[in-house]
């Protein structure tokens, strides 16, 4: 029964259901179901004004058996490489355990557009993880009206209490893989970061800093070099670095990718690992130990921080509060060949 005009624009502070958002609107009841659906066969100024609605009364979805489709939708901004193998497997562990299949799409960068939103709300999932991302606040109030929810690993920006999250200890392996090479003997230590406008670039950076200052050694500002988290960071970056009269004596990388750019670099310049050149990736994916030298790196826990993301996911969907918002896992330096004290 579709509620009076007085009860739907009511300010109650409650959320509205269907019929009142459609009755408040001046559009029909289906109309509106298309919207909160994320079906495309809407004029973009009814649904700008539906959206417009929900997003300032709520939505109340009236819940029933079988609403949501039984998946977990996993987000990457790029969907490539053992990074996204690693945390594909710690959330299809837990989505297996609880009978969910995962759905896996690729932002092609750090928001996703109107087309993925609208995909998600077609498919009504358990909820959704994204992966080195985050959303536009309309696609925040979207995602949250719908009651979706929605969970974070290691985001770009901070995520505040909007909504939860998975991180490493950024800062702390930062400063355990600069301390490794300061008490090798190490001073003249480069970096290659992430871009800085990430909240993990600057916490590794952050490390890397107190490190150098704990030791007492001076941070020469151009031995920071700023990358995309990509090889060819480690390969541009390391050749500019190794061709300067006075060379860094390591270098220490924010994830592993840069650091096998930093090998071919060195490979380019004649230079041996570790014997004239030290380096440190940040990840431990697989192939770090099948390198050769084989990579002394920061473990980052990808699998176990997707699965911990996945938990969140199924305990917000029962309608409970997940043990912690804000969840960090502990990174650790794992000592390997490509490290060794300064030739004298």
């Amino acid at each position: 029964m579709t509620a009076s005009s007085d009860s739907a624009a009511e300010p109650s502070g409650r959320a509205m259901t269907v019929a009142q958002i459609a009755e408040l609107a001046g559009v029909s009841i289906p109309t509106v179901s298309r919207v909160i659906n994320g079906q495309s066969d809407v004029s973009p100024r009814t649904r700008a004004m539906v959206e417009d609605i929900i997003r300032t009364h709520g939505f109340r979805r009236l819940k029933k058996p079988g609403t949501k489709a039984a998946l977990i939708e996993l987000v990457f901004h790029e969907l490539a490489g053992a990074y996204a193998m690693e945390v594909i497997k710690g959330v299809e562990r837990v989505a297996g355990e609880n009978g969910l299949a995962v759905v896996l799409s690729e932002m092609h960068g750090h928001t996703p557009g109107r087309g993925w939103i609208e995909g998600v709300l077609a498919r009504r999932p358990v909820g959704v993880i994204a992966v080195f991302s985050g959303l536009t606040p309309a696609q925040s109030d979207q995602i949250r009206s719908r009651d979706i929810p929605f969970v974070l690993v290691d985001p770009t920006g901070d995520p505040g209490h909007e909504f939860p999250s998975v991180v490493a200890s950024n800062w702390s392996g930062g400063f355990s893989a600069t301390r490794h090479l300061l008490e090798l003997g190490h001073r003249r230590i480069a970096t290659i970061t992430g871009p800085i406008r990430m909240l993990s670039s600057r916490a590794r950076l952050d490390g890397y800093r107190a490190a150098m200052d704990d030791a007492g050694t001076p941070i020469a500002p151009d031995l920071i070099c700023e990358g995309t988290f990509q090889a060819e960071d480690g390969l541009t970056h390391g050749r500019a670095l190794l061709s300067r009269p006075d060379r860094p004596t390591a270098i220490v990388t924010q994830n592993d990718l840069q650091a096998f750019g930093v090998y071919r670099a060195a490979a380019e310049s004649g230079l041996r690992i570790p014997d004239d050149l030290s380096v440190v990736g940040f990840d431990d994916l697989p192939i770090t130990s099948w390198v050769t030298p084989p990579l002394t790196t920061i473990r980052q826990p990808l699998t176990d921080m997707a699965a911990a993301a996945a938990d969140m996911v199924i305990t917000l969907d029962r309608g409970e509060s997940p043990a912690h918002h804000r969840l960090e896992l502990a990174t650790q330096l794992i000592t390997r060949g490509s490290t060794a004290p300064p030739r004298p």
